[in-house]
């Protein structure tokens, strides 16, 4: 069985949390944004979305994409360039968003919306279930779609496989994603999956498999029991993507 330096840091934090648009297709929306442009002084609300969750997948008992813990060796040359271009999309994301009449709604968001609110320590969340909801910022096409969405609650799970990898999940929703935490700085670490859509799927595609579903994002750690996954650029509909993971 494979034991990384990754898994040995992600069974740690068990033990510690132990007591707590561009011209491609669009991607099935989140069912019902939840966010509309607002009418002056009154704010967004939210919306359901709609509900899938897909069969669950046997885990890999020797590891998944290579097993390395080198995520350098598994995500694509275009989708590894747009991490280093990370600090523009939060500045051009976050400005779209609060000139488009979302400022409370970013405002609100606390350290969530904060670009220099990662910690250090406990980077990865460790394997359990969790709370997760995704907010998308800024438009993947100029004139195209809503500034600033934000979705409701919906599960996640982390787990660590038989073969050492740590592993992402967003168990529900029209859009879920599935991929591995690799470790990174002291910071951030580093995700690479994919996506499923709409309820028909019942499983998730692999990364590389299509090139409309691939993520490559970070994980940071914003407060006590409170992480991020940040999609820089992400192939539909924002430009900058946060799914936030809590318990």
């Amino acid at each position: 069985m494979r034991r990384t330096p990754l898994a040995v840091l992600a069974l740690m934090t068990t033990t510690a949390l132990a007591a707590c648009g561009d011209d491609r297709p669009a991607s099935p929306a989140e069912t019902s944004p939840a966010v509309t442009t607002p009418a002056p002084g009154v704010p967004a609300q939210a919306a359901p979305e709609a509900a899938a969750t897909p069969d669950a997948q046997a885990a890999p008992a020797e590891g998944m994409q290579g097993g390395t813990d080198d995520w350098r060796q598994v995500a694509k040359a275009a989708d590894a360039s747009l991490l280093g271009r990370l600090d523009q999309a939060w500045r051009m994301a976050r400005a779209e968003a609060e000139d488009g009449g979302f400022s409370r709604q970013v405002e609100a968001l606390g350290p969530l919306a904060d670009p220099n609110a990662a910690q250090t320590g406990r980077i990865q969340p460790g394997p359990g279930t969790y709370r997760c909801r995704t907010i998308k910022m800024g438009r993947r096409v100029e004139g195209q779609g809503l500034a600033y969405v934000e979705y409701p609650w919906f599960a996640c799970s982390v787990e660590l496989t038989p073969g050492g990898d740590l592993v992402l999940t967003k168990t529900t929703g029209s859009q879920r994603t599935r991929g591995l935490i690799y470790p990174d700085t002291d910071r951030r670490a580093v995700y690479v999956g994919a996506q499923a859509w709409g309820a028909d799927e019942k499983t998730f595609p692999a990364y590389g498999d299509k090139a409309e579903r691939d993520q490559v994002g970070v994980i940071e750690r914003i407060g006590q029991n409170r992480w991020r996954l940040v999609l820089p650029w992400p192939k539909q509909e924002a430009k900058l993507e946060l799914l936030e993971i809590t318990r």
